[in-house]
């Protein structure tokens, strides 16, 4: 699995204003829904909140993942935030979060979901990697970042 399989720069924005987690991954989810992704952006926040129930997804080092599933997805997908404010996500580091990349997915499927967030978690991990993402001002070098650290992963 590739970045670009779940993520494009119609679903990334690098100035999320929301001040709250269930407004941030509202937001997030409206990307999806702008690209014609999804048809019920409720029933997506609901599975996602519903998850964020069970443990925060917040990852820590000002990150998180949050995640659900909805019926009307063919694929997996994803979007991608910054917010310039910190945003208090219940991370397990108890840091406040900055980044947010959002993986929507079918009820059906199960292995490449797992196989989704941990490409992200892996490529967020990155101290270098979470420093440039903060400093773009916009989609295309934010879609330029991930695909570059990509490649340099596959050639370690």
């Amino acid at each position: 699995m590739k970045i670009e399989d779940i993520l494009n720069k119609q679903r990334i924005c690098v100035s999320l204003s929301s001040q709250n987690k269930k407004a941030i991954i509202a937001e997030l989810i409206d990307l999806m829904s702008k690209d014609g992704l999804i048809a019920n952006g409720q029933e997506l926040l609901d599975s996602a909140m519903e998850r964020e129930g069970l443990m925060s997804t917040g990852i820590g080092k000002g990150v998180a993942i949050p995640h659900g599933r909805t019926k009307g997805l063919k694929k997996m997908a994803g979007a991608f935030g910054i917010c310039q404010n910190r945003i208090d996500f219940g991370s397990l580091d108890g840091q406040p979060v900055q980044i947010f990349f959002f993986i929507a997915t079918p009820q059906s499927i199960i292995a490449d979901h797992v196989k989704a967030l941990a490409l992200v978690s892996r490529l967020l991990n990155r101290e270098d990697i979470r420093a440039r993402l903060l400093a773009a001002d916009d989609p295309q070098k934010v879609m330029d970042i991930f695909l570059e650290a990509e490649k340099g992963e596959a050639k370690a």
